[in-house]
């Protein structure tokens, strides 16, 4: 698989979790410590993050790092 679908899958999987979690893009952010436009654009697969923040996001979203990466 390649980064491209990585990414895409990812933000696909986080758009899920965070709405599951019934959070905004803009409370995710604040939450993380980050700005809601990059938020979007993780969520839209248009930008690739460090490994702390998935980290962060991942437990802001009370989400399951095996979940996110399963079949990956």
């Amino acid at each position: 698989m390649n980064e491209v679908n990585i990414v895409n899958i990812f933000g696909a999987r986080l758009k899920e979790a965070r709405q599951k979690a019934n959070l905004t893009q803009a409370e995710l952010a604040e939450k993380v410590g980050m700005s809601p436009n990059f938020i979007g654009m993780i969520e839209r697969g248009e930008r690739n993050t460090i490994l702390a923040n998935v980290y962060k996001i991942i437990l802001a979203v009370n989400g399951n790092l095996e979940d996110f990466f399963k079949g990956l």
